[in-house]
């Protein structure tokens, strides 16, 4: 059997194993998402529910349907990149194999399962397509595809915005000589500034309008979901509240708690040393790309975590940063792939961190919505992945032979 193709089981199956953990129909609160639009005049959010209702007629089969279009869509292109930017080279090809699979045992995949349905991975897939413009060079349409985003979730400025502005750097530099004063170059600023404009503004233009107007719908929409036979009257008030509530609101009640969130949650630990072992992998993989870029590359990846300010979702914004790190390491691949290093032997410590990492992505239960829990028990866990290791074993057992 070709080795290409046991990586593609690899990832596949370490893929189907999170998602089985915790994957449902969408919920309601999802589904009340799709069902809101422009019908009642302008509300955040309002795009994405204004175009299905273009194609589909509302209703629960036909959410429950796109929304698992949307999702499997993703997984197919994350596996797709990731099969490709491993074996792009022959060059630390164990490391690449690891962060991957890592990746797709991560509480991302866990949580892109669970909530199916929510307008975060149609970001995602947005994002990939603006990074695809940039790497073409049409700055401006990907641009505007951000700014479009803004208005299907506001959330693009913590996810989208800072791996496409990575996209912007990274494609704009001279192969390896990224510096503080490199990023202060005529060409690079003007691409910046193109770059920003519209989504800036957009964002801006949402924030304004939620803070004078926003509230002035909350009736409305709540008497509409609460007759939606699948939405009911506690979603339709929690939808209503968070369609309608003010940005400084938000931070007002959820600010206090930021610091805690950040450095004495569960989260902390079950997240945090995997994420920063990914960025250890990444920087062992590029050792010879500027320092000043790969501070960028690790700020980028942990921007999302400032949700913690205004949102209560702690373990759902815990993951971002997973999936910002896979696209921000596609798109430096991509952009460095005629560079090759001389593969560095791996340590010690880098071996027992990749170690804990893969205990806690694996083994430890995710805290998940609606007071559900995962699936699997431990035992069950552990003969489920079983093959992962094995194959992960027989990969890494000679790994230049391997593809």
């Amino acid at each position: 059997m070709s080795r290409k193709v046991l990586l593609v089981f690899l990832y596949s199956y370490a893929l189907i194993f999170s998602a089985a953990k915790a994957i449902r129909f969408p919920n309601s609160w999802s589904k009340a998402h799709w069902m809101l639009d422009y019908r009642f005049g302008f509300i955040k959010r309002g795009l994405a529910g204004e175009i299905f209702g273009l194609f589909f007629q509302k209703n629960e089969f036909n959410i429950v349907l796109i929304s698992s279009v949307v999702l499997a869509f993703l997984y197919i292109l994350l596996v797709v990149i990731a099969v490709k930017e491993t074996y792009r080279n022959t060059q630390d090809i164990i490391r690449k194999t690891v962060f991957y699979l890592i990746f797709f045992l991560s509480q991302y995949m866990v949580f892109s399962a669970h909530l199916i349905g929510y307008l975060d991975h149609i970001i995602f897939l947005l994002t990939i397509l603006a990074v695809q413009l940039i790497t073409h060079k049409k700055i401006l349409m990907a641009s505007l595809l951000m700014a479009i985003s803004i208005f299907v979730h506001e959330i693009s400025f913590f996810l989208m915005f800072p791996i496409c502005f990575f996209a912007v750097i990274v494609n704009e530099i001279p192969n390896g000589q990224f510096s503080l004063k490199s990023s202060f170059t005529k060409g690079l600023l003007k691409k910046t500034a193109v770059f920003l404009f519209l989504p800036v503004i957009a964002t801006a233009g949402i924030l304004v309008y939620q803070e004078l107007y926003g509230h002035d719908y909350h009736a409305v929409l709540f008497n509409y979901l609460k007759n939606i036979e699948f939405v009911g009257n506690k979603v339709a008030g929690s939808v209503s509240g968070a369609y309608t509530g003010k940005f400084s609101e938000y931070f007002a009640d959820q600010g206090p708690h930021f610091f805690q969130r950040i450095f004495r949650s569960k989260a902390s630990i079950m997240d945090g040393i995997p994420i920063l072992f990914l960025l250890y992998t990444v920087y062992n993989i590029f050792r010879k790309i500027d320092i000043y870029l790969f501070l960028l590359l690790a700020s980028i990846t942990l921007f999302p975590l400032l949700l913690h300010a205004i949102a209560w979702d702690t373990y759902r914004i815990w993951t971002f940063p997973y999936m910002v790190l896979f696209l921000d390491f596609w798109i430096l691949s991509s952009r460095f792939k005629n560079q090759t290093y001389p593969s560095q032997k791996i340590s010690l410590f880098e071996i027992i961190i990749c170690i804990i990492s893969l205990l806690l992505v694996v083994f430890v239960p995710n805290i998940l919505m609606d007071e559900e829990v995962e699936r699997f028990s431990l035992f069950e866990k552990f003969l489920i992945v079983l093959p992962v290791f094995g194959v992960l074993y027989y990969l890494c057992k000679s790994p230049r032979k391997s593809f």
